[in-house]
């Protein structure tokens, strides 16, 4: 029905807009104020908030959302996920279990958005703008991949799917970041956001989403001298093998019982 998907895309507003006053007037004073605090503060305030942004679709909007997937939020981890909607970072966040990723995010979202942008850029995320910054900008990334203490996390296609398939991936972001230090990579697959890919696809169709996330990995990387090209192209192949997989077992469980 709209009228959830109008409502729970009501409750995602207000709860962008309080959510950034706390953020605001709260949460990045105690960070100044308290430095020693930071690293713990930003993980419940990041986990809390990835939870209430899962919640709200799931509960709310009624879509069904089974996040089959578990890594834990250690160092030197590597998430590659494919993308299908504003809902794949959050849901990329309940996959982790004791913290968080470094997103990287496209510069865009890092202007005008209450409590995302502030939050990208208060936590040093890294913004990036396909086509422009050229090697200036994969440096940065390359710098951050090196020095951070958090996992990472890139979408490789780098753009939403509007029919759930695996796009073909812009590979210069994962070369920097493969090429930063050897990872533990995980690949992590959604399907069934795809269907509410926009705005106004959300209003319509969250109702009727089925969602399901899964993963498989870890992979260790090529060290950051050897070449990466063979190693991005099998994680792709993994993607979208695991994502046929998925689309595949729930008519096998049909077959299974007749």
């Amino acid at each position: 029905m709209a009228f959830r998907g109008v409502f729970s895309l009501f409750l995602v507003g207000v709860f962008l807009l309080t959510g950034d006053l706390v953020q605001r007037t709260i949460i990045v004073p105690v960070v100044w104020f308290f430095p020693s605090s930071r690293g713990r503060v930003l993980r419940r305030w990041i986990r809390w908030l990835s939870a209430i942004s899962v919640w709200l679709p799931r509960h709310v909007g009624g879509a069904d959302i089974d996040i089959r997937a578990r890594i834990a939020a250690e160092p030197g981890t590597l998430i590659l996920m494919n993308h299908q909607s504003l809902l794949d970072i959050p849901v990329a966040y309940e996959v982790m279990k004791g913290g968080y990723a470094l997103a990287v995010t496209r510069a865009r979202y890092g202007r005008k958005i209450p409590l995302v942008s502030p939050l990208l850029r208060f936590d040093n995320h890294p913004l990036v703008d396909p086509g422009r910054g050229g090697a200036a900008q994969l440096e940065r990334l390359r710098k951050v991949a090196a020095t951070t203490t958090h996992p990472m996390l890139i979408f490789p296609e780098g753009s939403r799917t509007r029919d759930g398939e695996i796009r073909p991936f812009r590979t210069a972001g994962l070369e920097a970041i493969l090429g930063a230090r050897r990872w533990n990579v995980h690949v992590v697959v959604v399907d069934g956001f795809w269907r509410c890919a926009k705005l106004v696809d959300y209003i319509h169709n969250i109702s009727s989403v089925r969602a399901r996330i899964e993963s498989t990995g870890p992979f260790p990387s090529p060290g950051p001298e050897e070449d990466v090209a063979a190693f991005i192209v099998r994680m792709r192949d993994l993607m979208c093998d695991k994502l046929h997989e998925m689309r595949e077992a729930p008519a096998s469980r049909v077959a299974d019982q007749e």
